[in-house]
């Protein structure tokens, strides 16, 4: 009578016990898994799973993640990727910046061109703070008002003419004034002008015609909003200041013509600054 089956099971199990494991619901998901060991991306629940995110967001997060160092990202590469098209793959990254899983930087390359930067984040909010570490704590606000209060960087220099003459500096002055017309983030104070019309006088001083110079101010600037304006237009005189024009010799004067005159003593038209005798008659008289 002591003796137990221990098979049988100690006490009655409950009908709740199968809720506590998913994958093992009649007719849920099973998962048939082989442990990877080479060409594979550790991709977190939070990104796979996220409750906000798009579809096509979460598996433009993994493919990006998944990418090496240095690929491209841009949204015309991924739409050639991708049957998606331009518009739906550029509200797909939106969604990922939301969300902090990605973040595009724009940079100035030694040429001047302004490129754009994308960086993958696979652990949103754990990004770094000016290189101070993970955890830096933000800027206290006396720390913003020091910085605020601290003397702005100088501009640039830019070229200088061989001869600055009060017409040209003017001229150079009045381009950059009209600038704003052309681009309302190219307002410069009286400051800024009077640095930068120096540099558009050696401009114009090489034969540049200024619908040229004003071509090279305004074009191709970055979309975003521009923090010094004057420092830009400084970099671009200085980086793209052409050669100087070629050196011509000046052309001979033309030979002069003088009036014809009527020979006193033959009556031989003859070309002469003065009246009197031609060439022949005045020889014959000095021989005789």
């Amino acid at each position: 009578m002591d003796t137990h089956d221990i098979s049988a099971p100690p006490r009655a199990q409950s009908r709740h016990t199968a809720d506590k494991h998913p994958n093992q619901r009649p007719g849920g998901l099973t998962h048939d898994n082989t442990r990877h060991t080479t060409r594979f991306t550790v991709i977190g629940n939070h990104l796979a799973q996220h409750p906000e995110l798009s579809a096509l967001a979460i598996g433009l997060g993994v493919h990006i993640q998944s990418l090496p160092k240095g690929a491209r990202a841009d949204i015309k590469t991924l739409a050639a990727r991708f049957p998606e098209g331009t518009t739906r793959i550029a509200a797909a990254l939106r969604e990922l910046e939301t969300h902090g899983y990605l973040r595009r930087e724009r940079h100035r390359i030694p040429d001047g061109r302004i490129i754009t930067r994308t960086i993958s984040c696979n652990q949103p909010g754990n990004a770094r703070r000016d290189h101070k570490g993970p955890h830096a704590p933000p800027p206290t606000k006396a720390a913003k008002t020091a910085k605020a209060a601290a003397p702005r960087k100088a501009l640039p220099p830019v070229p200088r003419p061989a001869y600055p003459s009060p017409t040209l500096i003017q001229q150079a002055t009045d381009l950059l004034t009209d600038l704003r017309r052309h681009d309302p983030r190219l307002l410069l104070s009286t400051c800024d002008t009077a640095h930068l019309a120096p540099g558009v006088a050696a401009w114009l001083e090489r034969d540049v015609t200024p619908t040229a110079v004003r071509h090279t101010l305004t074009t191709d600037l970055p979309p975003d909003p521009l923090r010094r304006p004057a420092a830009l237009l400084a970099h671009r005189l200085t980086a793209q200041l052409p050669p100087p024009p070629p050196f011509h010799a000046p052309a001979p004067r033309p030979p002069v013509r003088h009036p014809l005159q009527n020979c006193d003593a033959c009556d031989h038209a003859f070309r002469s600054p003065t009246p009197g005798r031609c060439h022949a008659c005045r020889t014959a008289v000095a021989a005789a």
